[in-house]
Formats: structure tokens, C-alpha cells, sequence
């Protein structure tokens, strides 16, 4: 077999033909047959030579889905006009609104039935979400007057952790009057470290999964 000349080429048609097929037909119903079926010139050992495994390939969409939300991340850390405590609120409400969110959640299987994701996903929340998007607003806020915690690591884990694991519809379902339930006491809760993340239109974006 011929050595691939561009496998970065290959990998970005592997992972546009199965971001396609996920979105249309969510992950759990596309296989990787479905997806060389589309690809049509790959074979099965193509595919695996870039990715272990169908989950794999998701988990890398996923990722790439995230870098649209880590570039607005940016613009909106280098945004003067608001304080900290507001950035955190802004953080919530776009993330919740983001059409890449949307898609990963409308794809996504169930996490409590796919133990592999939902471990992922924590990962996720340790490495990348804590460190590098909340904890460096809380900061802010902190310097600036708007946050008062003489934690913000903790603080940071928190939130990304109630966001991401308790609000997460494919952990614990998305009943919306549970659901607005959780983001008032999230509210209730935060109130002590003058953060308010959930106002109502955040709350009816929410309540859309």
C-alpha cells in the first residue's frame, strides 16, 4: 500500500464526513462503516491508523468543536468594558447559546451508558475548563472588586463542575423545571461570592437541550 502523502488531509476528511453523520444522525446510530461508506476511498484500516476507535474520532470533533468557544474565550478575556464577575456570566450564557454546544450535546450518547466520555469530560473539566477559562476570570474578578473568594481554584472547580456535571442533560436529564430549579440555586449559591451566572434569557437557552 502506498504511503499516504497528506494524512493531515486525510484525518480533516475522516473527521468532516463523521461530524456530518453525527449531527444527522447522532453518534450512537452511526457506525464506522457508516462513515467509510461516505468517505468511499478509505479503507477500515485507513481510518484506524489515524483513530483507536469510533469514540476516538468524536472525542477529537468534540475538541475541535471547543476551539470555536476557546476563540471567543479570548476575545471576551480581552474585553475591557467588563469586569469579572460579568465575563463569568458572559462565559455561561455563550457557551449555553453556542451552536457548537448544541451540536455536541444533540450528538452525544448518554453519559451515565458510555462511562468512556463521561470520563473524558471530567478530564476535560481538569485540565482545559478550570484552569485555562473560569479560574483566570475569577481572578480578575477578584482583582477588580466584582468576586470575593480567598479561593478561586476551588471556586473555578465548582462552577465548571456544576455546569458541566450537574446542568448537563446527558448526565441527569433535562426536566426544564428541574433544570431552572438547579440554575436558581446555583444562583442562591454564588450569591455569597457576588456572582450571578443564570438570568432568564440563559435560563430559556438552557432549557432548549
Amino acid at each position: 500500500m502506498a504511503r499516504n502523502k497528506y494524512p493531515e488531509q486525510t484525518i480533516e476528511r475522516i473527521l468532516d464526513v463523521s461530524a456530518k453523520l453525527f449531527w444527522e444522525k447522532g453518534y450512537e446510530n452511526t457506525s464506522i462503516q457508516d462513515i467509510l461508506n461516505e468517505l468511499k476511498d478509505l479503507s477500515k484500516g485507513a481510518i484506524y491508523h489515524h483513530f483507536k476507535s469510533k469514540e476516538d474520532i468524536f472525542d477529537a470533533i468534540a475538541a475541535k468543536e471547543g476551539e470555536i468557544n476557546g476563540k471567543y474565550f479570548t476575545e471576551l478575556k480581552n474585553n475591557t468594558s467588563l469586569n469579572g464577575a460579568e465575563k463569568l456570566r458572559e462565559v455561561v450564557r455563550s457557551n449555553i447559546s453556542s451552536d457548537a454546544t448544541k451540536r455536541i450535546i444533540e450528538a452525544s450518547p448518554n453519559l451515565l451508558d458510555n462511562p468512556k466520555f463521561l470520563a473524558i469530560q471530567i478530564k476535560r473539566i481538569r485540565d482545559v475548563v478550570t484552569p485555562n477559562f473560569i479560574l483566570p476570570i475569577i481572578e480578575e474578578g477578584i482583582n477588580d472588586g466584582s468576586i470575593t473568594t480567598d479561593k478561586p481554584y476551588e471556586l473555578a472547580e465548582v462552577i465548571t463542575l456544576l455546569l458541566n456535571v450537574w446542568l448537563n442533560p446527558l448526565i441527569l436529564g433535562n426536566d426544564i423545571s428541574r433544570q431552572n430549579n438547579k440554575c436558581e440555586m446555583i444562583n442562591e449559591f454564588l450569591n455569597q461570592y457576588n456572582i450571578l451566572l443564570f438570568d432568564e434569557n440563559t435560563k430559556n437557552e438552557l432549557s432548549k437541550y
